[in-house]
């Protein structure tokens, strides 16, 4: 669902004292200084997410054992996750920060896609390369098939119902007790389940990763910067749903209701990601052994 500003709502129907850029690139009120917080920390919070991959391909490059490293069935949750962030973020009505809101967000989930896609591509590339295999082809295949339609999504997208422009702000009061409770449309709904989904397919795909390390007792091959990256993001991504205001006549309690799949998945995973980091300290000794070995030949 793409943000349009329609009809008379403009900047000039924000509270007085809002910032203008944040209206024109989010079409956001920033009302008060948790709605500037929330922005801030949600635009780190996207630079993080975005940059997590490029650590762990120049590890790949140096190591040339990303199969080994990386579970296949952590990469295929988390590809998995993205796109059912992307298509729930579509259909729920969530933050302006989180995906699909306005155009330019929505790039930005067609970008964690296709990053997946990359590292996944990334992963049968070295496990093709030292065992050769007639599934080769047609997952080469599948992958740039499914890179054609994330870069295509923007297309559709541009072409979806235009969201209704939202009522007055109010101001933050953390322990309200008003009963004001925003129900959930049938599209919302289903963008709820999709985003549940999403969580259960973050959270799952650590879990193999957790285990790889474990068998090998190594994190050889993995970058611990990737997961650095994504821990940040998760944090602050959480921080900033948190300190935004809820809409005129919504709860806190309803707020969090229409945000918990997310909420839950990013909180989730950063627990899972620090298991991870701990895995990174128990086996650092082996895994900086492991790296002044040569590497086999292909």
């Amino acid at each position: 669902m793409v943000w349009k500003k329609l009809g008379s709502r403009n900047f000039s129907s924000c509270p007085s004292g809002s910032i203008q850029w944040i209206w024109d690139v989010l079409g956001e009120c920033a009302q008060d200084g948790w709605d500037e917080a929330s922005v801030g920390l949600g635009l780190i919070s996207i630079l993080c997410f975005a940059a997590s991959t490029f650590p762990q391909f120049i590890k790949a490059y140096k190591t040339g054992n990303m199969d080994q490293a990386l579970s296949l069935w952590f990469l295929l949750g988390w590809i998995g996750g993205d796109s059912c962030n992307l298509i729930g973020s579509f259909l729920a009505d969530q933050l302006p920060l989180q995906v699909g809101r306005y155009p330019g967000k929505t790039y930005t989930a067609v970008y964690y896609v296709l990053a997946d896609l990359v590292m996944l591509t990334l992963y049968f590339y070295y496990k093709f390369r030292t065992r050769p295999s007639l599934l080769s082809a047609p997952i080469n295949s599948v992958l740039l098939f499914l890179m054609g339609m994330a870069c295509a999504t923007p297309l559709l997208s541009a072409a979806g119902p235009v969201a209704a422009p939202r009522e007055a702000f109010r101001g933050r009061a953390l322990l309200s007790v008003e009963s004001g409770s925003k129900p959930f449309t049938r599209q919302e709904v289903i963008g709820f389940v999709i985003g549940s989904i999403s969580s259960v397919l973050y959270l799952l795909s650590r879990l193999p990763q957790i285990r790889t390390n474990f068998l090998r007792k190594s994190t050889q091959g993995i970058s611990y910067s990737l997961f650095a990256l994504v821990m940040l993001g998760n944090t602050l991504y959480g921080l900033s749903v948190l300190l935004k205001n809820p809409e005129e006549g919504q709860s806190e309690g309803s707020y969090l209701l229409h945000h918990l799949p997310w909420l839950v998945g990013s909180l989730g995973v950063l627990l899972l990601d620090t298991i991870i980091s701990i895995q990174f300290l128990v086996y650092r000794r082996s895994t900086a052994a492991s790296e002044l070995e040569p590497l086999l030949p292909s």
